[in-house]
């Protein structure tokens, strides 16, 4: 990555972008790759934008950035993600960081914050804001349905709450690919979730993520 960052801006409100636009042009060693509405609209376009960070909204017409974040980094590992929201819930900022976020930030943060966030994330840092870290430390309920999987389904599910891809997880857990595959329709299943999205909301009630 050169010294300017390049940041792809993903919003569905035009005047948000408008602005945001506005700030990364005068601040210095940051520069607007570009913008889209949604996340499809995005992928698309990441070829052609070449950012180094995706500003991300997480909730847009379309497939939404919790589902696109993940997509974004299979397309473009090295890319990092800042979610920019509204909201501001313990749920909704671990499943962004389970989705494949590096930084989540509130879209009335201080414009010497956000670009604080990008610079950091930028540089390999996970960032969030100090008031929200409380939020994070609030217990999560366990969730009924896990409880059905397997020990080595548990951990598929994990695995995939935290972003890895099959192969990954195949390499993680010495197995084919064909055998996570098997784990993750076993999975789907018995959680009778119809995404990968839906099985990060079971792995984060279950407090899968809080397990080492």
């Amino acid at each position: 990555m050169s010294d300017t960052i390049r940041v792809l801006v993903v919003d569905d409100h035009s005047v948000l972008r408008t602005g945001l636009r506005l700030l990364l042009e005068q601040e210095p060693g940051l520069e607007f790759a570009g913008e889209a509405s949604t996340a499809e609209e995005a992928i698309r376009g990441l070829e052609r934008t070449h950012p180094d960070v995706v500003m991300l909204d997480l909730q847009m017409p379309g497939i939404g950035g919790l589902e696109g974040a993940p997509l974004i980094k299979e397309r473009r590992p090295d890319v990092k993600i800042l979610v920019l929201s509204m909201h501001d819930e313990a749920d909704d900022i671990r499943r962004a960081f389970a989705a494949g976020a590096d930084g989540y930030l509130i879209k009335t943060a201080a414009d010497e914050e956000l670009t604080r966030a990008l610079r950091a994330v930028a540089a390999g840092e996970r960032y969030l804001h100090p008031s929200l870290g409380a939020k994070l430390a609030q217990p999560t309920a366990p969730s009924g349905p896990v409880d059905e999987l397997s020990p080595r389904e548990r951990e598929v599910l994990r695995l995939l709450a935290l972003g890895y891809t099959n192969q990954e997880i195949a390499r993680e857990l010495v197995v084919s690919v064909r055998t996570v595959e098997s784990h993750r329709a076993h999975v789907m299943t018995k959680l009778r979730a119809d995404s990968r999205a839906a099985m990060v909301r079971h792995a984060l009630d279950a407090g899968l993520l809080d397990q080492r």
